[in-house]
C-alpha cells in the first residue's frame, strides 16, 4: 500500500471513530436529558409548530392517564383533547363541547405563558402553562394543584372566622412550603446538573425552556405564600399605631380575598372601608366620594394602579380639587417599582404581604401635611 493510499485509509479510520464518538455522546447526552424529564415533578410535555406530541413525562401521562394510550409521537395533541371530550374527561367541557375545544386551542396556539386552570374527570385541578420554543414548537407544565384549591375553599369559608382563618392560613403555608419548594429545589438541581454536561445546541435550548418554566412556577410558589401570608400580620406583629381620626378609605385590588384582608384590617382600626377591584372603578370611585385616602395595588386588569394615580392626580390638577393621599399596596417593591409609584404622584408605598403596622405607619405618613406633594 502507498504512502498516500496508507495516509488516506488512517484519515477515514480516524474521521469514522470521530463521528461515532459523536453519536455515542450525542446518545448519551439525551439519554441524561430524557433521564432528568423523566424525573420531573410535575407534567411537561413537548409539541413541534403543528401541536404535534415531540416528548412528554412519566407525569405528563400519569396525569392524563384516561388518555395516555393516545400518546404519540406525531399525534397532535388538539386530537387527544377531542377524543379526551367525548370521553368525558374534561366536566367543563360537558354541554359546550365544541365551545370548549375552540377556546384551548386558541390558548395552544397563542402560547404566552399566560396560566389557566383545568378540571379533570376524576376531580383533579391542574395549573397549565404553555410557552412557544426557540424553534416554534410549544413546552407545556402541566402542576396538580387539586390539594391547593382545596385549601383556597377552605380559607374562604374561614376568613368569616378569625381564629378558623389563622389555623387553616397556617396550615395552608405549611404545606404549600413544603409540597412546592421541595420538588422545586429538586427541578432546578437537576437542570443544573444537566446543564453542566456536553449537549448539543437543540437539547441545551430545551433545558433552558424547562428551567425557564421552573423559575416560572417558582414565581407563583412566591405569590401564593405572600398571598397567604396578608391575614396573618394582625396576630403577627406588636401594637399597631392608632389612626388619630376614623378615616374614609378606598381600597383597589383585583383580588378579593386580599381586598377583604384589608377591609378587616382596617375596620379593626376603625377605618369606613370601601373596596373596589380594578383601576378604572378607584377612578370612578374617588371621583363620586369624598375619601381620606386611597390604597391603590399596582397589577389590577382594565387598569392598573399607575394608570390610575395617574388619572386621579391629572383631575386634581385641572378642576382644583383637594388632593388626596394614595398608598400603594404591592408585592412589587424593587427600587424602580418605588420610584415608578412616586413618579406618578403616590405618597408611599408597602410590600406585600401587608403588616397591620407598617400600613398604619405609612397612612398617618401620607396624612401628615407635611407629606402632601404638589399636585
Amino acid at each position: 500500500m502507498g504512502l498516500g493510499r496508507l495516509l488516506a485509509w488512517a484519515g477515514r479510520l480516524f474521521d469514522g471513530g470521530a463521528v461515532a464518538q459523536a453519536r455515542a455522546e450525542a446518545r448519551l447526552a439525551e439519554a441524561r436529558l430524557r433521564a432528568a424529564i423523566d424525573a420531573l415533578p410535575e407534567g411537561v410535555v413537548f409539541l413541534d409548530a403543528q401541536g404535534r406530541y415531540i416528548l412528554w413525562n412519566r407525569r405528563y401521562a400519569e396525569i392524563y392517564h384516561r388518555s395516555a394510550d393516545l400518546f404519540a409521537p406525531g399525534e397532535r395533541l388538539m386530537d387527544t383533547l377531542r377524543e379526551g371530550v367525548r370521553r368525558g374527561d374534561y366536566p367543563d367541557a360537558v354541554g359546550r363541547e365544541e365551545a370548549w375545544l375552540a377556546e384551548r386551542e386558541a390558548k395552544l396556539l397563542n402560547p404566552d405563558g399566560e396560566r389557566h386552570e383545568q378540571k379533570i374527570a376524576d376531580g383533579r385541578w391542574l395549573m397549565i402553562e404553555e410557552r412557544r420554543t426557540s424553534d416554534g414548537g410549544v413546552i407545556g407544565l402541566r402542576v396538580d394543584i387539586t390539594h391547593m384549591k382545596r385549601q383556597a375553599e377552605a380559607l374562604e369559608h374561614a376568613l368569616a372566622h378569625a381564629e378558623a382563618a389563622h389555623r387553616a392560613k397556617t396550615e395552608f403555608l405549611a404545606d404549600m412550603s413544603h409540597e412546592l419548594r421541595t420538588p422545586l429545589t429538586g427541578v432546578l438541581g437537576l437542570l443544573q446538573a444537566l446543564e453542566a454536561t456536553e449537549l448539543t445546541p437543540r437539547q441545551r435550548t430545551l433545558a433552558a425552556e424547562i428551567a425557564a418554566s421552573a423559575r416560572q412556577l417558582d414565581q407563583i410558589v412566591t405569590g401564593l405564600l405572600d398571598y397567604g401570608e396578608a391575614d396573618l400580620a394582625p396576630e403577627a406583629v406588636g401594637p399597631a399605631p392608632d389612626i388619630e381620626r376614623p378615616l374614609k378609605v378606598l381600597a383597589a385590588d383585583d383580588n378579593p380575598t386580599n381586598r377583604k384582608v384589608i377591609e378587616l384590617m382596617l375596620e379593626s382600626a376603625g377605618c369606613d372601608v370601601t373596596t373596589v377591584e380594578n383601576g378604572v372603578e378607584a377612578v370612578t370611585a374617588w371621583r363620586d366620594g369624598d375619601f381620606d385616602l386611597l390604597l391603590m395595588d399596582l397589577r389590577m386588569p382594565v387598569a392598573d394602579g399607575l394608570e390610575a394615580i395617574r388619572e386621579i392626580r391629572a383631575e386634581e390638577r385641572m378642576t382644583g380639587r383637594t388632593r388626596t393621599p394614595v398608598v400603594v399596596l404591592s408585592a412589587n417593591t424593587s427600587p424602580e417599582d418605588r420610584a415608578a409609584t412616586a413618579a406618578v404622584g403616590a405618597d408611599g408605598h408597602v410590600g406585600k404581604p401587608i403588616r397591620i403596622d407598617e400600613l398604619l405607619v405609612a397612612m398617618q405618613a401620607a396624612l401628615q401635611p407635611q407629606a402632601a406633594h404638589a399636585p
